[in-house]
């Protein structure tokens, strides 16, 4: 893996890029909390009716900008013990490299598979884009033990704030492994603009509800 040639990034996106970035993060995240306000209290009911006992909202630990580490936010859309149990469906793992991925996860909830299949268990990423710890648009946040894994060809994705919708999930997503996702986040990486996260959040919008790739 360490043979890996590394991507031809620039960085240099000019003086404006970032900051023009940040302020669209901010107006679409407080935009999308307003519209999206309803949404996030219906769901919030329906996975408290099916499971009374777990929480609402599911933290986890992610790699960002740099390798630093933050928390990010999403409905709960499994069993109150799933990272108990992932220990013991590692071997069913259905994509390679670095990352799980398991069509059939037993872990999910009934409301968890019709939140996942739309992407809303991803709205609460909002308040992370809030924070600063992520972009809308941008690579997955890794989980550290993933990023244990990475070599220095990978460690590139994260040269830049993660995002909640990228590349990756509007072109293959879950269809292709590790590998392709690392190659579509360094190409995003190579190719960002204020137009190029415009066009991609575009296509979020057009492909966010009944992906087929969502799992």
């Amino acid at each position: 893996m360490e043979s890996q040639k590394p991507y031809p990034i620039q960085l240099n996106k000019g003086r404006l890029y970032p900051y023009s970035k940040r302020l669209f993060d901010i107006v679409g995240a407080l935009a999308g909390l307003m519209v999206l306000s309803i949404v996030f209290m219906f769901v919030a009911i329906l996975i408290k009716l099916e499971d009374p006992k777990g929480t609402v909202i599911f933290s986890q630990k992610r790699i960002g900008l740099n390798g630093k580490e933050f928390r990010i936010y999403k409905f709960r859309s499994m069993v109150s013990n799933a990272e108990e149990k992932l220990a013991e469906l590692l071997k069913y793992n259905e994509v390679s490299g670095a990352m799980f991925k398991m069509k059939k996860d037993p872990r999910i909830t009934r409301i968890g598979k019709f939140i996942r299949k739309t992407s809303i268990d991803e709205l609460p990423q909002l308040f992370n884009v809030l924070k600063g710890d992520m972009s809308l648009v941008g690579p997955r946040p890794p989980l550290p033990r993933e990023v244990e894994e990475y070599t220095s060809y990978h460690k590139q994705r994260l040269l830049v704030i993660p995002g909640c919708t990228g590349l990756w999930q509007i072109s293959a997503r879950n269809s292709v492994g590790f590998e392709e996702m690392v190659q579509l986040d360094l190409e995003y990486i190579k190719k960002c603009s204020f137009i190029f996260d415009m066009k991609i959040i575009l296509k979020t919008v057009l492909v966010l509800f009944g992906s087929k790739n969502a799992f």
